[in-house]
């Protein structure tokens, strides 16, 4: 990587957006800060000087073309997915540079498979989607879990959340994922999504120590039943969390996230375990970090510097666990995430 490559970061003053510039800067790059609020550009430029701010708007293609011209690659932070991501991927196809995201959101991530695929790959230009907590860790675990196993019967990510105090953003998508599916839930089974309306099982998961045995919601579909299934052979992919997370994800005056230390994370911890199995074997990656959405920063960022340094294994549209050497991506972020291969 060049020191001083510009990145631009659509949506740079929403919660994540913030961690991600923060995370550019430390890392030697130069952020362009782009969204859609200009007043809001400004006052974070106020923040960061000698950064510059390029308004652009997702229904305005002149504005995003300007607000990526001369940078390197494109993180997207600005939700809901649904309305942001195909103008935003446009953009950097005309540009030919890479594009990340860090969509949570199911259906938007279907729609960057279904409609960039081909696109993205005759451009030679990487499409990263759902970069970032939900969706791309989850994919990485499971791409390390399976090692040298070329399918496996299914796939399980535990999310175990200590709370989860929510953002604008995380309700706005939520909201608009809800509004596509016409209130029914998802799941992927027999090699396919289902939508349905049954109620969502509660159980038990044996976090390992020092989490242990929680009651988890069953069913609690996240971005992982795209990323996984979309070059792991897995006809069964099943994400859980721990009711307490849930509940505060549920209901309406769960306040948003506050910060506790001097990178701005909030108290919020978390531990993913995954669980992949085939016959009769088994194997396990956890993780255990701090704060969901200060983490997404790293995930995102790392995915930038290793398109950029050609520490890829295909082009196009592509999961974190598909376009990236899993473990050693894991392993890179060691200062924010703890891992535990277990086979």
């Amino acid at each position: 990587m060049r020191s001083g490559q510009m990145v631009a970061v659509f949506g740079a003053y929403g919660h994540t957006g913030r961690f991600v510039v923060a995370e550019l800067r430390e890392r030697g790059f130069v952020p362009l800060l782009s969204g859609r609020d200009a007043d809001k550009l400004q006052a974070l430029a106020a923040s960061c000087p000698g950064l510059e701010v390029r308004p652009a708007s997702v229904d305005d293609p002149v504005s995003l073309d300007r607000a990526l011209e001369g940078a390197a690659a494109v993180i997207n932070c600005a939700g809901p997915f649904a309305t942001t991501a195909a103008p935003v991927i446009e953009a950097a196809l005309r540009a030919g540079v890479p594009y990340v995201d860090v969509a949570a959101e199911i259906e938007a991530n279907v729609d960057t498979f279904a409609h960039f695929t081909n696109r993205a790959r005759a451009a030679g230009v990487a499409v990263v989607p759902a970069m970032a907590f939900y969706g791309g860790l989850g994919d990485l675990l499971a791409t390390a879990a399976m090692g040298d196993w070329t399918a496996a019967d299914e796939a399980h990510v535990a999310y175990g959340l200590n709370s989860w105090h929510p953002t604008e953003g995380t309700r706005a998508a939520g909201k608009v994922s809800e509004e596509r599916r016409n209130g029914r839930r998802v799941r992927y089974t027999n090699g396919r999504l289902e939508y349905h309306d049954d109620a969502l099982p509660t159980l038990k998961w044996p976090f390992p120590d020092p989490m242990g045995l929680r009651t988890v919601i069953g069913e609690f579909t996240m971005a992982d039943v795209v990323t996984v299934p979309s070059h792991l052979a897995v006809p069964e992919v099943r994400t859980y969390m721990t009711t307490e997370a849930a509940g505060n994800l549920a209901a309406p005056d769960t306040p948003a996230p506050t910060a506790v230390d001097e990178r701005g994370r909030s108290a919020q911890t978390f531990l993913v375990d995954v669980v992949v199995r085939s016959g009769g074997a088994e194997r396990r990656a956890v993780a255990r970090g701090q704060d969901i959405y200060a983490v997404t920063a790293p995930l995102a960022v790392e995915a930038v510097h290793r398109i950029l340094t050609g520490q890829t294994r295909t082009v196009g549209v592509a999961s974190a666990g598909e376009i990236f050497d899993a473990s050693g991506f894991l392993r890179a972020l060691s200062s924010h995430i703890s891992l535990e291969l277990r086979p």
